[in-house]
């Protein structure tokens, strides 16, 4: 099962077989970016939130990746600034799915299934998702990368998100520490919840290429990290959302440049 996993982690690091359209959320009243596969009815969509004073596309390859692979993948530009809300970003992110669910995409032949939805984020949009997937019982899987404490606080929250999750952990973190965010938001999560944490990871490692907000958080883009992250992200939401299971065992055995730090179903199995 290793060797699978390792098959399945350089086959989901490499784009997928659908050509990608990018569009722009403006054209219906949001700033922000959606990437779609060109063709494909009833897709499933992910909403994606941005880290502190992080544009969209500093994620755009992520995006792009998960497009490639089937997926609609929408990430707001709202709420970038030094005093964005956490939760006017949550509600945002509930938007940018409605935008995927009731618009029809690209030329009238891209459409998305209202029951095939996910929510993802990285650092505090990360939190915010969390706040989103509290409040909104259409989303089915939420996946959060460096997730970082929000107010209202992700880990109040969490308490009341069913689907299924992972989070991604920097273990070189020093903005927003594994053990008081991202586990801690996954102890507290009332479905299934699983930590990856990455050991060398940093918290900025997630996003792409330079940017002036580098100036005052800790840390810069990482290949490694990014391409780790796209793979895990992708056979998550194609395992959840999309039915394609087989992509599961990518999450059930040991990667390489990550480790399974918790499980809250190993948790709460009986001992032998």
């Amino acid at each position: 099962m290793a060797r699978k996993a390792k098959a399945l982690l350089d086959e989901l690091s490499r784009p997928g077989p659908h050509r990608v359209l990018r569009g722009d959320l403006a054209l219906v009243g949001m700033p922000g970016v959606v990437c779609t596969p060109a063709a494909g009815l009833g897709l499933p969509a992910v909403a994606f939130g941005h880290g502190w004073l992080q544009p969209p596309h500093r994620y755009h390859g992520l995006l792009r990746h998960l497009a490639s692979w089937g997926i609609v993948a929408a990430a707001p530009g709202t709420h970038v600034g030094p005093l964005g809300s956490h939760r006017l970003l949550a509600a945002d992110l509930s938007t940018a799915l409605d935008v995927c669910v009731g618009v029809r995409l690209g030329e009238g032949d891209i459409s998305v299934d209202p029951g095939k939805l996910g929510l993802a984020g990285h650092s505090t949009g990360g939190g915010s998702a969390v706040l989103a997937a509290a409040a909104d019982d259409r989303v089915k899987a939420v996946a959060t990368l460096a997730a970082a404490q929000t107010r209202p606080f992700a880990t109040e929250a969490a308490t009341g998100c069913t689907a299924p999750s992972i989070h991604l952990a920097a273990g070189k973190d020093v903005v927003a520490p594994p053990v008081g965010h991202a586990e801690a938001i996954a102890r507290a999560w009332a479905g299934p919840a699983r930590v990856w944490t990455l050991p060398k990871a940093g918290h900025m490692g997630f996003t792409e290429g330079k940017h002036w907000s580098g100036l005052l958080v800790s840390g810069g883009s990482e290949g490694t990290t990014r391409r780790v992250a796209r793979s895990l992200l992708t056979a998550f939401f194609l395992a959840e959302l999309a039915g394609q299971r087989h992509y599961a065992a990518l999450l059930d055995n040991p990667v390489k440049g990550a480790q399974l730090s918790y499980d809250s179903e190993a948790e709460l199995a009986p001992s032998a």
